[in-house]
């Protein structure tokens, strides 16, 4: 039984991983905008078009860096065009821009694309083959969630050490007040999506060195996985999205291990209504109070 779980439980925490590093870039724009950035996926599947064609002309040792560095462009890109004019607008307004963006980045990488699924170049070494008892994986599989918990790590001292950490800190308690001190919240927000565009960045190198084949669309249910962790963990919470991910990455690879792959992303949406009826907040969030 063991023997035959194993190779599922290592890809649920590797997944998981993933999933972890997608759902910090929503929940730390949602700590400090109040955002659901639903292009957050289309942004992590641009990475993954980014590298198909950067490592056809250059090494890729030298096409990871440059990726990193288009996806953070992209994301800031996004935040100035589609976000910032709307700051003081209603809510739901921004939450408009956000899906129009998604479809928008969809639309184009279908256009690019012509809509073929593209073949993710091989990384060296992450996607070598090793044995761990009797489950045949990738080293990626086993690198994912060590390089996970060491980003989130570096991101939590950046957030409580740094000084635009607690400029951050500030903003997501108070917006306005924030702004009345003297924080500059533009620089604020920016160094958000530069972080949560960063991670997602590192996320698709890990998951489509798994998953090789990237379509415009594939980033979808990763996003919306990541949505639901990040919901799950308390939306806002960093630690929390970190663990609702794993959790959720685990338990839908046990659901394949027991012969249920058909409800295994069933499970995950089955999970965020659970979340939403009796724990709203999620496990670590904090319970919110508008002001009048």
């Amino acid at each position: 039984m063991i023997d035959k779980m194993l190779p599922y439980l290592l890809s649920g925490i590797s997944v998981g991983g993933q999933y972890a590093l997608i759902a910090v870039g929503y929940t730390m724009v949602y700590g400090i905008l109040r955002l659901i950035n639903f292009a957050h996926g289309d942004i992590f599947t641009a990475a993954g078009f980014f590298m198909v064609y950067i490592a056809a002309a250059l090494p890729v040792p030298l096409a990871i860096p440059l990726v990193v560095i288009l996806t953070v462009l992209l994301g800031v890109t996004v935040e100035r065009v589609a976000y910032k004019p709307l700051r003081s607008a209603p809510r739901m307004s921004v939450m408009i821009s956000a899906i129009g963006v998604s479809y928008l980045l969809q639309n184009l990488m279908w256009y690019v694309t012509g809509g073929l699924a593209k073949q993710y170049p091989v990384i060296p070494w992450i996607s070598d083959s090793v044995t761990i008892g009797s489950a045949t994986t990738k080293m990626v599989t086993l690198i994912t969630p060590v390089l996970t918990i060491l980003l989130v790590l570096a991101l939590v001292t950046i957030i409580q050490k740094t000084k635009i950490g607690m400029a951050m800190r500030a903003v997501s308690k108070d917006f306005e007040t924030a702004q009345l001190m003297g924080i500059k919240i533009n620089s604020v927000i920016s160094t958000t999506f530069v972080i949560g565009s960063l991670l997602a960045a590192v996320g698709s190198v890990l998951y489509f060195s798994n998953y090789t084949s990237v379509t415009p669309t594939v980033g979808a249910m990763p996003g919306l996985k990541a949505f639901v962790a990040a919901v799950f963990g308390g939306i806002g919470s960093i630690p929390g999205a970190v663990i609702g991910a794993f959790i959720i990455g685990i338990c839908e690879n046990i659901i394949k291990a027991l012969g249920y792959t058909t409800f295994s992303d069933a499970f995950t949406f089955a999970l965020l209504i659970v979340i939403l009826l009796f724990k709203p907040t999620g496990l670590f969030g904090e319970k919110t109070s508008e002001k009048v």
